[in-house]
């Protein structure tokens, strides 16, 4: 079982899911904002992490970003604001699934498995030094290391976003369906909302600048990635 990291700034909200991770065998500690969080995470070490936006002292999104800062570990946001604007913020920050409120107990301990199923899964054995360059190599994708560069300028991306990207390169002019994406990129068993591929699509495009039109959209399929002349 996990030991999981409860913060939000409600008791209630915070006993309601220690409830329901320890009748899953779970072990539990709490923090009551996100300043508490950063700590706890420097000193112990934790499974997941389950956290609120909105919290005094530290919010959600300054918390996630001090913890990924020395950590990799997976992170579930809870808010009660469910606009794009958040969603995508979360996700540009490296999160790995984000649920708003109110939401089911049970539902949220079948997010944590599945993040954690995910966060576990072995990645697929490459080829050395596999390296994708277009453009006169003024795009480089090194696979291997997990590294992009653009005018030799390193791209900062969140993990999942180099895992679209990667899957996208590797099928390279591949018409590739939202099904299959987000089967192969997320699992078969994600629990999240559909639209959190097009969320990644979008901070994806962004982060490739001038080679953001290089992922086509396919109107009622799903996308995919080919080389521009």
């Amino acid at each position: 079982m996990y030991h999981i990291l409860i913060v939000d700034d409600e008791v209630r909200i915070r006993s309601m899911i220690r409830k329901y991770a320890e009748f899953e065998g779970h072990r539990v500690t709490e923090a009551g904002d996100g300043m508490q969080a950063v700590y706890l995470c420097r000193n112990e070490e934790f499974d997941i992490v389950i956290m609120d936006i909105m919290m005094p002292e530290l919010d959600g999104f300054s918390a996630c970003r001090e913890i990924r800062k020395t950590s990799q570990i997976p992170i579930i946001m809870l808010s009660a604001r469910g606009e794009e604007y958040d969603k995508i913020n979360a996700f540009s920050l490296g999160v790995d699934d984000y649920v708003v409120k109110p939401f089911s107990p049970k539902e949220l301990m079948l997010r944590v498995e599945a993040v954690m199923k995910r966060s576990k899964r072995s990645e697929p054995s490459r080829p050395q030094n596999e390296v994708f360059e277009m453009d006169g190599g003024r795009l480089k994708a090194d696979i291997t290391a997990r590294i992009v560069y653009i005018d030799g300028e390193r791209v900062d991306m969140s993990p999942k976003e180099y895992d679209l990207f990667f899957y996208l390169l590797t099928n390279q002019n591949v018409a590739l369906t939202r099904e299959k994406l987000i089967c192969e990129v997320w699992g078969y068993d994600f629990y999240g909302d559909a639209r959190t591929l097009d969320t990644h699509i979008k901070l994806l495009r962004k982060n490739l600048g001038r080679y953001a039109d290089c992922i086509v959209t396919l109107r009622g399929v799903g996308y995919r990635f080919e080389e521009k002349n």
